[in-house]
């Protein structure tokens, strides 16, 4: 049973789904949702802040309000980037940018990394929590095939890193938390748009789906699974 649950990223749209869903199937627990600009509240159990992710003052302070009546049993950073604007995947090395570079590092792989820095010591010490972050299978080295997108597939592969750095500190003091990054498939949602149509029937996910899939993973991982990847499917990601 989860009393305290915390999604960064509320306002995407697989953020959004995870906050509808957590908040039907636990409609007794306190749900924070943390996003760049305030939502308006339409469900009951549900709190929503704002918060700056450029800005770590904001993200301590941002676990601190979540944390303060009761430790977290799971928190979901549901944050990331693939293009914006004329900021595109790379085809070639000649595509590459240091603009590219910092942009998707900095949303992908640092402000998850500072929102586990803040975050991982609230996880409840007395029973079973769960920290997940989304990543992508792209960010598998072992598994890249197409090449390509260089900044995109470096900023989850060092999102993983972080991840598996994570699990093995904190099982030192937290036996019970469990770290791991989520690979939610291809979504419907702004990050996938331009890129849906070279996506093979079927494997075009409604986030409602997406979510409900991960949501079974999110409930029945144990601590032995702590520092991977894992796929909607439930299948493990190699690094």
């Amino acid at each position: 049973m989860f009393n305290n649950i915390v999604i960064i990223g509320g306002s995407g749209a697989i953020g959004r789904a995870f906050t509808l869903q957590l908040a039907i199937s636990y409609p007794n627990t306190t749900i924070h949702v943390f996003s760049r600009h305030q939502q308006e509240k339409a469900l009951l159990n549900v709190k929503y802040h704002t918060i700056d992710y450029q800005d770590e003052t904001s993200i301590e302070k941002s676990a601190l309000v979540a944390s303060r009546e009761a430790q977290l049993d799971m928190v979901i950073v549901a944050t990331g980037i693939l293009h914006d604007g004329e900021l595109m995947p790379e085809k070639s090395l000649k595509g590459l940018s240091a603009e590219k570079f910092h942009r998707l590092f900095e949303i992908n792989t640092i402000v998850p990394a500072l929102v586990a820095k803040h975050f991982i010591p609230k996880l409840n010490r007395e029973k079973r929590s769960v920290f997940a972050a989304l990543s992508a299978r792209v960010g598998s080295i072992s598994d890249n095939q197409l090449g390509g997108w260089y900044a995109y597939r470096a900023s989850k592969a060092a999102l993983n890193m972080i991840i598996k750095n994570a699990a093995i500190e904190i099982s030192r003091r937290n036996k019970k938390a469990i770290i791991v990054g989520l690979h939610p498939g291809t979504v419907d949602s702004n990050l996938s748009k331009p890129f849906q149509g070279n996506v093979p029937d079927g494997k075009l996910f409604t986030p409602k789906y997406s979510v409900q899939k991960l949501l079974v993973i999110l409930t029945t991982l144990t601590s032995k699974q702590s520092g991977k990847c894992f796929a909607w499917d439930g299948k493990e990601i190699l690094p």
